[in-house]
């Protein structure tokens, strides 16, 4: 079973290298790490007394493995979820923040779990999440995937800004759906016309 130091590895490449899309309301990127991330965290990488867009420029793909490990996995508590869902909320939650947490939360109460969804990995919803595997063991993380899928489609549904990370111009699936696609069974996976109904109503 792959680490979590190599999930954190396959984010930092999947995520590449600085991009400043004005669309992108993180701001300037590298290797996934934002500049509102390193405000929030304070790492003025280049020690110059403020952070701004030059320290995403400094960015290593160490520093963004280290920001994902502590900030991402080990600060929210994602190591007490069950194993077999950890890499996609870890995935989402570098994408997403707390919205990854939330997501599995609602998927929780839809299996008749009932939990307060605040995007925290408490006893609660992290015993839930252990029971919800238990009795779904097959299905489980394909629902998560489905249901960071839906959370995707429906965030470009009411923001137009957004829609070229769910669908590329030539009406194929953008970034933010294969990236969930990846933790989904291919069985599940959308087809190429699905996709394009899921969007049509995007023209």
């Amino acid at each position: 079973m792959r680490s979590v130091k190599d999930l954190a590895r396959e984010i930092v490449r999947r995520e590449g290298g600085f991009v400043d899309d004005p669309d992108d309301p993180g701001g300037a990127t590298k290797f996934g790490v934002t500049v509102q991330t390193l405000k929030r965290l304070g790492l003025d990488l280049n020690r110059d007394g403020a952070v701004t867009d030059a320290d995403v420029h400094a960015v290593r793909e160490t520093d963004a493995i280290d920001v994902f490990l502590r900030h991402y996995f080990f600060g929210p508590r994602l190591g007490a979820l069950p194993e077999s869902i950890q890499p996609s909320v870890f995935d989402m939650y570098v994408n997403a923040g707390s919205h990854a947490v939330r997501i599995l939360q609602r998927l929780l109460n839809d299996m008749g779990f009932d939990l307060v969804v605040d995007g925290l990995i408490g006893p609660r919803t992290a015993g839930a999440a252990h029971k919800g595997q238990d009795a779904a063991p097959n299905h489980f993380v394909d629902a998560y995937g489905i249901a960071r899928r839906n959370y995707y489609y429906a965030v470009a549904d009411g923001r137009p800004a957004s829609r070229k990370y769910a669908r590329r111009r030539d009406g194929g699936k953008g970034g933010w759906i294969r990236r969930a696609e990846e933790f989904i069974s291919a069985r599940y996976h959308f087809t190429e016309a699905e996709h394009r109904a899921r969007t049509a109503a995007w023209d």
